[in-house]
């Protein structure tokens, strides 16, 4: 009689096996099948709101009882609005150029070979996340398009959600003639299943995107045996110059920080030019403290403006998830980028200011994914992006940055054209 371990080792590499050879069929799967699949799935989703409220509703009630955080609740929460997204952004991700088999270039050598860059699915890839469910239709949905046979291991939090939008999911592979297998879903919550996968089950999974926290995230790329699409921390930063429309910056600090503050894409601090703290740090830290932000300040701006806490070393390296943002004041554009690349986790930044020179030295002088000029911080992401959607964002440097979408997740391969050159 097998044991746990043994059980979850014999279960985990099935599933790669299956992934594997559904990664093959889709390898030449038509753009008409694929597309058909994801309309379906959104069709189903639509259809089955009723079902995943309800299980969604355990999910919420479990975290609940377990006195989860009010970010970690927002993240897990379904509504209809929400639900109805999830399905258009299946559209969306359907309504897509296909990327596989795609030319990206091509160019002819002296002796006439004809050669082409062409796109080509990365196989089989490998999705761990927590308390989002909404990941398993996005990743489902993308991965599929790609060309991509995929392996979806949700957190225990929402597993009840992801299961049953994960079933939605299956249902439009069915509809569409495509192997069930192309999109799997992990339903045991024993975290030995993400180590099987993290060892790349068998060889049979190509990339690992992890979806979660800092602890999540960071095991996930010290463990990884196969390569990793990640971003370990959002510590994204907003500059407003001294050049900078105050009404315009303060509607975009108040949406990068509160319009949600649980995604990766919120603003965690704030730079005022020096120059304008007298001008533009009182209404942009009311603003935030009218909304319900916690502002913790340095030692100028708690002496500049009221109802402001000390911030601590820490908290200019600190990602909040949560409605709490740290202040301070720079000496203009050399100071912005200073303290930016000495705290920003890579992820995304923004500049407001009416100074083009401005922006195109905060462009050329910060190194995150994203960059942003006179806009909101919470624009990082692949929908946004008209990406359609996005399984993640990328902070590393290696193929994919910024939100991964359809194009990055495909690789490339070349075809060579001759008419019977040999070398010499």
């Amino acid at each position: 009689m097998l044991d746990k371990t043994e059980t979850v080792h014999a279960m985990m590499a099935e599933i790669g096996r299956n992934a594997r050879a559904a990664s093959r069929v889709l390898l030449t799967a038509k753009p008409e099948a694929k597309t058909a699949a994801l309309l379906a799935m959104a069709d189903a989703v639509d259809a089955h709101v009723s079902d995943i409220l309800a299980t969604n509703a355990l999910d919420v009630t479990a975290a609940t009882d377990a006195g989860q955080t009010a970010s970690f609740m927002d993240r897990l929460t379904l509504t209809p609005a929400r639900i109805g997204d999830m399905a258009n952004g299946i559209r969306a991700i359907a309504a897509l150029a296909d990327p596989v088999g795609t030319i990206i270039a091509e160019w002819d050598r002296p002796n006439g070979l004809h050669i082409e860059r062409v796109r080509t699915p990365l196989g089989v890839i490998g999705v761990i996340y927590e308390s989002r469910p909404n990941v398993t239709a996005d990743a489902g949905a993308l991965c599929l398009k790609a060309g991509n046979a995929v392996i979806l291991r949700g957190g225990s939090d929402s597993l009840n959600s992801s299961r049953a939008i994960h079933a939605c999911l299956t249902l439009g592979l069915r509809q569409a003639g495509l192997p069930e297998h192309a999109i799997q879903m992990v339903t045991v919550p024993d975290r030995a299943a993400v180590g099987e996968m993290l060892a790349g089950l068998q060889g049979n999974i190509d990339v690992i995107v992890p979806r979660g926290g800092k602890s999540l995230v960071a095991r996930v790329q010290s463990d990884a045996r196969v390569p990793v699409f990640a971003h370990l921390e959002g510590l994204c930063h907003i500059y407003v110059d001294a050049s900078a429309d105050l009404a315009m910056a303060r509607d975009i600090v108040l949406n990068a920080k509160m319009r949600r503050t649980g995604i990766c894409g919120s603003a965690e601090t704030l730079l005022v030019d020096r120059a304008v703290a007298e001008t533009h740090l009182g209404p942009l830290v009311a603003d935030l403290v009218a909304a319900g932000c916690e502002v913790r300040g340095s030692a100028e701006v708690m002496a500049r403006v009221p109802d402001v806490v000390p911030a601590s070393d820490e908290d200019w390296a600190t990602e909040y998830l949560d409605a709490v943002i740290s202040v301070t004041l720079v000496d203009g554009i050399d100071g912005a980028v200073a303290h930016i690349n000495r705290y920003s986790s890579a992820h995304t930044e923004a500049v407001i200011a009416d100074d083009a020179q401005v922006a195109e030295r905060f462009f050329a002088e910060i190194d995150s994914a994203i960059l942003l000029h006179n806009a909101s911080t919470q624009f990082a992401d692949g929908g946004e992006f008209g990406m359609g959607g996005e399984i993640g964002i990328a902070t590393g440097k290696m193929h994919a940055r910024g939100p991964v979408g359809v194009e990055q997740l495909t690789s490339f391969k070349y075809r060579v054209r001759g008419t019977g050159q040999v070398r010499a």
